[in-house]
């Protein structure tokens, strides 16, 4: 009789197999040979997917798969072209995002591992069909850059005295907490012509084509935390900063001197506001939507002379 151990062991393999597309049979030399790839970018390429390089090169740790993706990887005509650097930084991209979609799906498979196939079946149809609409979307913003720098509104929100808060809410809590400001502020943005880059915690960053868009965004986002503090007593308060100007485009990420200031405005702007830099608010000034107020001037680390601007909605005379 097989003992429960024993049992989840076997289970473990047989799915291991399934999800890696058949057994461990190649050591790192040999998918490096079959591949066509030199041994030390294959292994570069593994560890930038965030998995553990092989102990040595007899450890028999690859499967036809491994070679069959390194193949196609450096085969696909952007990535085959750029230099080592540029392959290196879009597998650590593509990793990253993978193995947060993986903890989040190993969580619903765990509790049911006799399903398991079925739920595999159906989060690979789901994950894909996310993918395609993003990526429609994605193709369907305007592509009027160099490739790499884009003229864009970006934009942080975050909560007000999350940090002491979290101290005074269990897991539970903390998780209603972090998952109503996710939803609320998601909404708000793709409602009005935005994306989201990027949620750490209780922050979200995120991005718009226009600042016109960024400016209804904004509002709405607080707005809807407002409304949900109704139903969520602890839901704190949020504050926006944002700035527009010519971003980098990197790996579905942004840098530069916009992203920056508009971290830094994040930081200094009161509870319940947004606040603007120059960018945004030059573009705004002729907006019958919305109303500025020009603050002075501040000092914080990295810029000397910040100069600010609080954001509202232009009210509109009752009739």
């Amino acid at each position: 009789m097989i003992e429960s151990g024993e049992r989840a062991e076997v289970v473990g393999a047989g799915v291991e197999e399934s999800l890696l597309g058949g057994p461990r049979r190649y050591t790192r030399t040999q998918v490096a040979e079959l591949s066509g790839v030199p041994v030390e970018r294959a292994r570069k390429l593994w560890v930038a997917l965030g998995f553990p390089a092989a102990a040595s090169d007899d450890d028999v740790a690859f499967t036809d798969a491994d070679i069959a993706a390194v193949r196609a990887f450096t085969a696909l005509d952007p990535i085959a072209g750029a230099g080592e650097p540029s392959q290196i930084a879009a597998a650590r991209t593509l990793g990253q995002a993978m193995a947060r979609l993986a903890e989040w799906q190993a969580d619903l498979i765990r509790p049911n591992r006799a399903a398991t196939d079925h739920t595999i079946e159906v989060l690979t149809g789901l994950q894909e069909y996310a993918w395609r609409r993003h990526l429609a979307a994605a193709l369907g913003r305007s592509t009027e850059s160099d490739g790499t720098t884009r003229q864009l509104l970006v934009g942080f929100a975050d909560m007000v005295g999350y940090t002491r808060l979290s101290r005074h809410l269990d897991l539970d809590e903390l998780t209603d907490l972090l998952d109503a400001f996710e939803t609320t502020t998601t909404e708000a943005i793709t409602d009005h012509g935005g994306w989201v880059i990027k949620n750490v915690g209780d922050e979200v960053m995120f991005a718009a084509e226009n600042a016109h868009d960024g400016a209804r965004i904004a509002l709405a986002m607080h707005v809807a935390i407002t409304r949900a503090a109704q139903s969520i007593p602890d839901m704190p308060q949020i504050r926006i900063g944002m700035a527009y100007g010519p971003v980098l485009t990197r790996f579905g990420d942004l840098y530069g001197t916009v992203v920056n200031v508009a971290a830094r405005l994040t930081g200094i702007a009161r509870p319940g506001t947004v606040l603007l830099d120059d960018g945004a608010a030059a573009a705004l000034e002729n907006d019958n939507d919305f109303t500025l107020r020009h603050l002075r001037s501040v000092r914080v680390k990295g810029i000397s002379r910040l100069r600010s601007h609080v954001l509202r909605e232009r009210k509109r005379p009752s009739r």
